[in-house]
């Protein structure tokens, strides 16, 4: 059980004062928070692509490249790479620096993203949006297979028996495939055999069991080893020494951020009702002590099945001290727990599967 953080790098006005953090000062923070959550035993850290003013973190590989060198056994991740209106063969490129830089810790979390910024910047048609996932999907798990590669699509110039470099340090640079609970796309991820990212950031986790089950379902009809699978859980959340003083501390930044997203996408507005039902046992927030957040996620890995979660905090902008504990308090208190009673449950599992071993 691999428990990480997510950081997307925001920079939005502080809920507080006003005042907008600069890009390079939120750049120089979140790499604080890559080694501070590697010092602290948690298993992967990701960032996420964005263009926008109010995010710092458009290229996801060179932040993480920042803190390669700076970490010793943390997994450094995209949280996505936005690989519709991206070219492959440079983000293969720029995360095989990673893995070089790492020593063989980089991967890549590919998906559509949830805005659209990248596409006209880059020179996309909006129109191609999920054909040009398939391919370039298809681009870069041929690069990740050959150093050679003879390859032909619509959307890009083909290459023709041309080779990319640098090789990553793993065989098989980990390349997942994240989703926001698309049924299409947990089969897609299934059918190749590729790790799968859930987005849960709203209504009840539970609620994508069947998500994972069909997922398996897809890796089972195409070969693949179940065993060999993972599935992970992006959510947002945030963990302080009490309950209460975590839930206060935590909900001006959420409630900023939820309604600034929500004026552009007709979303209904976010106070403290529905932040309080979010954080329920059953809620979507992963938001408390470390108690209350361990007995959330391990009942996420009982009843969904997963084998990554990964905390993304914080939500808007808050004071980078805070976000520090919180990362630490993950490290040192939540995932001991969480992994105990995981591999205790497991343990036990196996035992009845097989009651004679």
């Amino acid at each position: 059980m691999e428990i990480g953080i997510t950081s997307f790098v925001e920079t939005k006005p502080d809920v507080h004062s006003g005042e907008v953090i600069s890009h390079a000062q939120r750049l120089r923070e979140v790499v604080e928070e890559i080694i501070l959550a590697d010092q602290v035993g948690l298993d992967v850290f990701g960032i996420g692509e964005h263009h926008r003013a109010d995010y710092a973190a458009s290229s996801p590989a060179m932040v993480l490249s920042a803190a390669a060198s700076q970490t010793k056994n943390i997994r450094l991740t995209s949280a996505v790479t936005v690989l519709s209106s991206a070219d492959p063969v440079r983000v293969f490129q720029d995360f095989a620096t990673l893995d070089g830089l790492s020593n063989g810790r980089a991967e890549i979390m590919a998906g559509r993203g949830s805005f659209i910024e990248s596409f006209p910047l880059f020179g996309y048609d909006l129109h191609d949006y999920d054909e040009l996932f398939e391919e370039h999907l298809d681009l870069l798990l041929s690069i990740r297979q050959s150093e050679k590669v003879i390859w032909e699509g619509r959307h890009r110039p083909a290459i023709n028996h041309l080779g990319v470099y640098p090789r990553p340090v793993q065989k098989n640079l980990p390349i997942w495939v994240a989703s926001g609970g698309n049924q299409q796309s947990a089969v897609r991820a299934g059918l190749l055999g590729l790790p799968l990212m859930l987005a849960i950031i709203g209504g009840s986790p539970m609620q994508f069991a069947p998500i994972v089950q069909l997922y398996k379902k897809a890796a089972l009809h195409a070969g693949h080893d179940l065993s060999k699978l993972q599935v992970g859980t992006h959510s947002i959340g945030f963990v302080g020494p009490s309950s209460e003083w975590a839930a206060d501390t935590f909900f001006p930044s959420t409630m900023a951020g939820m309604n600034k997203l929500g004026k552009e996408r007709g979303w209904p507005y976010y106070d403290r009702s529905s932040y309080d039902a979010a954080r329920s046992f059953e809620g979507a927030l992963y938001v408390g002590d470390p108690d209350t957040v361990a007995k959330k996620i391990i009942h996420l890995c009982k009843h969904v099945g997963i084998t990554r979660f990964m905390l993304y905090v914080p939500l808007s902008t808050m004071p980078h001290d805070q976000v520090m504990q919180a990362i630490e308090l993950l490290g040192k208190e939540v995932a001991p727990r969480v992994r105990e009673e995981v591999a205790k449950w497991e343990a036990e599992m196996e035992q009845e599967a097989h009651p004679l071993l």
